[in-house]
This record gives C-alpha cells, structure tokens and sequence, in this order.
C-alpha cells in the first residue's frame, strides 16, 4: 500500500513521519529505497530531538547517501516554497505488499546495490579469462538467521570459522530487520584469484553445520581495491 506524507517542512508533517517510523528502520521494508531519498528530500532539516525515529531515520540515510556521493559538499541553499513529499501514487503496482504477516518477507526484495554487486560479480568473472595480474576486492556481506531466537554470536562464530587463503574477515555489526530479528552485515577482503565470494557462501557459510544457525548470505556490496 502506498504510503502519503505532506507539509514535511511542519511539525505535522514530521510527527506523522515519526508515527511510520516507530519500530521501523527505513519508509518501506527493511533497507534503504527510492522511497527513503524521496522523502529525505522532502524534509529541508534534521528532525529536532522531539522526533527521535525521524531524527535516527534522517542521519541513517545522510550516510548512506554520503558513501554513494564522496565528493566534498560546500552546503547548498534552496530559496522559494518549503518541499513537500513527493506523490506516492507513481509507486509501481508491485510495490504492494500482502498485509498477511505470516506470508510477509522481513528481508525484502532484492535492492539496487545488490543488482549492481552482482552484475560486477559476473563482469569479475568474465574477466578471469583474460591473463592479468592478482587483484583484491573489499564485499560487504549480509548473514540472515532463521528467527528471532537464533544464537547471533554463534552465528557470527561460524562466518569467522570459515579461513581459507586469499580471505581476511573485516568487521561486524548487527543490524535489526524487525520482529526482534537481527541480520549481521560483515567486511571482507578476498583475492580474486583465490577466492569466489559466491562459492564461499554455498559450499561453506550455509551448508552443514552452519546452515544451523545461517538462513541465507547475500552480497550487497563488491568493490574492487
């Protein structure tokens, strides 16, 4: 279902942004969307401390936004009328979500980051063809648990277990998706050459005996060094 927020620039605006935001980490689903920056946009400044959601909410996207433009910003002033969200009725149709919890997806569709990680996966492997000298590649990896009562430190456990050359685990964080359910997102440096990131994950993060506490391992970054 379409979500509407207007007169962003009011304090109305932003307590109906602070209600969505209870208990959630972004507008829709549980990582970063068009839906964010669009109403990002739309509030001209930091939500004030009396709107910890939106607050909390605004500096999440200002860095994630800051890491995909690093160049150095001045500051930017825009005169004339306060923005206000923009219509929400342009969403596609199959932005809507099935309202029955029990069919419901915590993780989401599958994000543009993770579009790009994988056509720069394939691009990586085509390249393997030609002759070329050793390179390295930072990824950045999401592990997903099966429930809320999955072991998070045993599962984080197990993605270090896993050593082999050419790999060197960077550091961790646990992210909550929602229903009391964390995901822990991981650095990683490998060597091309001696490591596949998609082999890594299906021949040792989520087979036995690590499928136990590990759902499944997705890639959502993958920068070549």
């Amino acid at each position: 279902m379409a979500i509407t927020f207007s007169d962003l620039h009011t304090e109305e605006g932003l307590k109906s942004v602070e209600e969505h935001l209870a208990g959630k980490t972004y507008i829709s689903g549980d990582k970063l969307s068009v839906d964010d920056v669009k109403v990002y946009a739309a509030v001209s400044v930091k939500p004030s401390d009396a709107f910890p959601n939106a607050s909390r909410w605004f500096d999440c996207v200002a860095s994630s936004l800051a890491k995909s433009f690093p160049g150095k910003a001045v500051g930017v002033s825009i005169g004339g009328s306060a923005a206000s969200a923009p219509a929400q009725a342009e969403a596609p149709a199959s932005a809507a979500a099935d309202d029955d919890d029990d069919d419901m997806d915590l993780f989401g569709d599958e994000t543009e980051e993770e579009k790009k990680a994988a056509e720069e996966r394939e691009a990586a492997k085509k390249d393997t063809k030609k002759p070329k000298e050793s390179g390295k590649s930072s990824v950045l990896m999401e592990v997903k648990p099966w429930d809320d009562e999955t072991d998070m430190k045993k599962l984080e456990e197990c993605v270090r277990a896993v050593e082999m050359p050419g790999l060197l685990w960077g550091a961790s964080k646990l992210v909550p998706v929602g229903y009391g359910i964390k995901k822990l997102t991981i650095m990683l440096t490998i060597v091309d050459d001696l490591v596949s990131p998609d082999n890594l994950i299906e021949d040792y993060l989520t087979c036995e005996p690590n499928n136990e506490y590990i759902q499944s391992v997705d890639i959502v970054a993958f920068d070549k060094i």
